[in-house]
């Protein structure tokens, strides 16, 4: 299993919680873009609309006010009723004009209408320059041979100044009820995954073993996925016992007649022994090979397994020093006595055992052993001694099943593999490389147990 690459971001892995937050802050977002922008322009038709309309009475009171005198003179008849037109730079006008005659308004003071064509939208201003809201109209009097052209404008500053303070108010009010709605979405949302926060409880206790199964209270639409897990639970602590069950009795069936069967070839004539030894020891061999992997078989509560392996490399090695005393061997445990992996203590023992033992057999003086954290969450359980090692091109062939590079050193050669195969099982992985120490150095990965 190569090392553990910087994670990258990754929207696949983001929470059901946060999936559902996301996607409604986005939607309510966007509706409340969608209302910010179109509120205030609604308003403002709106507004424009109803000052056109009072524009337009008083665009029909002056219609019907506007008369030509006898020297065929423009002149009004009556004083409007709106007294805004009588005060200088009141930003409401009028101005009745034909091609040679023109009336205005006495809110114009001495200005006039100041009229621009452009291409979107005529464009009138004030006698202060201020844009204006205006109505015009032709009318024709048969005193005269031209149209008068009436217009009637409001100053649209205070207008805009009203729709801005509004607009200001409107995004308040709606940013408000973003967070409101939002805040009431986050609660249902998250009363929603209660069930999925208590199974969540619920794996922990079954990885620390405080229980063994997942309890049956839960919503119909996750009661089947409950049902599952407590039936492969189950299931699996079954099968797990029937295997060993299996195993040891194989052990004992098969024990005591390779025994016999060993010590009658070794009665027989030299030539005879020649024969029978070597499918007698491939015999024992086989067996052996398939009672490790029958141990290998895992733990009974597979979500609750951990062990410690500072604890357990400070027993294998107490045991290894009496057998290997007269190798004078000294082993350096660095572990922190803190550190648990995820692998059952016995399949723990028999994988350490194997490493420690053929570490044993090889090193000169020193066995180290020590540990990195990768950033997977794994960690590398690191064993070097300074023995003479294993050639580069060999390290891969002698995880292979019975291969052995020393004939002379007692052992069948399955030890390597069965740990190789015992690591995969945990989904973990077994490398050999050169030691700095110039020995071998074997690095266990596992999965680190956090509880």
């Amino acid at each position: 299993m190569p090392k553990a690459a910087l994670s990258k971001p990754n929207l696949k892995n983001i929470s059901l919680k946060s999936r559902l937050l996301l996607a409604a802050a986005f939607w309510l977002g966007a509706m409340i873009l969608a209302a910010g922008i179109g509120i205030p322009k609604l308003v403002n038709d709106y507004l424009i609309d109803d000052v056109k309309q009072q524009l337009n009475l008083t665009l029909d009171e002056l219609t019907a006010n506007i008369e030509v005198d006898k020297n065929n003179q423009l002149v009004m008849l009556e004083r409007l009723s709106d007294p805004r037109f009588y005060q200088p730079y009141s930003g409401v006008y009028w101005r009745a004009a034909t091609q040679d005659q023109t009336l205005r308004s006495r809110s114009l003071w001495d200005k006039n209408l100041s009229i621009t064509d452009k291409p979107i939208r005529k464009v009138i201003k004030g006698a202060k320059g201020e844009s204006l809201i205006y109505v015009e109209q032709n009318i024709y009097l048969p005193e005269l041979g031209d149209p008068v052209t009436i217009i009637v404008g409001l100053d649209e500053d205070p207008l805009e100044s009203t729709l801005h303070k509004l607009t200001g108010q409107v995004w308040i009010i709606l940013g408000l009820l973003f967070i409101g709605v939002l805040l009431l979405i986050g609660i249902q949302v998250s009363w929603s995954l209660l069930p999925l926060n208590k199974m969540q409880r619920e794996l922990a206790m079954l990885r620390k073993g405080e229980q063994q199964v997942l309890s049956n209270n839960y919503p119909r639409e996750v009661s089947p996925l409950v049902s599952d897990l407590n039936a492969l639970l189950f299931h699996y602590q079954e099968l797990l016992e029937r295997a060993r069950n299996h195993a040891g009795n194989l052990s004992h069936a098969l024990k005591t007649p390779l025994s016999v069967l060993k010590n009658e070839i070794a009665s027989l004539p030299q030539e005879q022994q020649k024969k029978l030894a070597q499918p007698a020891n491939q015999l024992q061999d086989h067996i052996d090979y398939h009672l490790g992997r029958a141990r290998m078989a895992g733990a009974m509560n597979i979500l609750s397994v951990k062990s410690s392996p500072s604890e357990r490399i400070d027993a294998i090695s107490m045991a290894f020093d009496k057998v290997y005393a007269a190798n004078e061997i000294t082993l350096i445990n660095e572990l922190d006595s803190e550190l648990e992996v995820t692998v059952d203590q016995t399949d723990l023992d028999e994988m350490v055992g194997n490493l420690l033992e053929n570490a044993y057999k090889w090193a000169s003086s020193i066995i180290r052993v020590h540990s990195t954290e990768l950033e997977n969450g794994n960690i590398e359980l690191i064993i070097e001694d300074d023995g003479t090692g294993i050639p580069p091109e060999q390290l891969e062939q002698v995880i292979k099943r019975g291969v052995r590079l020393d004939e002379t050193t007692p052992g069948t050669g399955l030890g390597l593999n069965i740990v190789n195969e015992m690591a995969h099982s945990y989904r973990g992985s077994l490398e050999l490389a050169e030691s700095s120490m110039g020995g071998l150095k074997t690095t266990l990965i596992l999965n680190q147990f956090k509880g």
